[in-house]
């Protein structure tokens, strides 16, 4: 599972990575200022929880179960936070209006709020030895 994890977290902040350096070029010319710092709050989301990953993929202390948990609530965290914030963000360059979706990015928030929450029951549980 740690080089799943590890593996994932890589991949998200390697993609981070290029969303950035994408919407700091490529996206710079075609949305607001006020669209590309929303664009860019879903970038420093992803690569922040990527990082997050790496972390918990390199912890020996926690359980299992409190790693699988962590990541599934990451992956799905970001994919809802960060995924929907770019759409929204890009939402003038299609013809699709992406603000029917705009309910799941505090979802998304709320899954990556709740993983951190997982963490630190584990490093606080009395059998833990961090």
């Amino acid at each position: 599972m740690d080089k799943k994890i590890l593996s994932t977290g890589a991949i998200l902040g390697m993609i981070a990575i290029i969303l950035g350096a994408f919407g700091a070029h490529a996206l710079k010319k075609v949305l607001s200022i006020e669209q590309l710092s929303t664009f860019e709050t879903g970038v420093r989301y992803q690569m922040y929880h990527a990082l997050f990953l790496l972390f918990i993929g390199l912890l020996k202390n926690i359980s299992l179960k409190a790693k699988k948990t962590i990541y599934f609530l990451v992956v799905f965290g970001i994919l809802l936070f960060s995924g929907s914030i770019y759409l929204l963000a890009t939402n003038d360059l299609t013809a699709f209006d992406f603000k029917v979706i705009g309910f799941v990015t505090p979802i998304g928030g709320l899954l990556l709020i709740v993983a951190w929450v997982v963490l630190f029951i584990n490093i606080n549980n009395k059998q833990s030895q961090i």
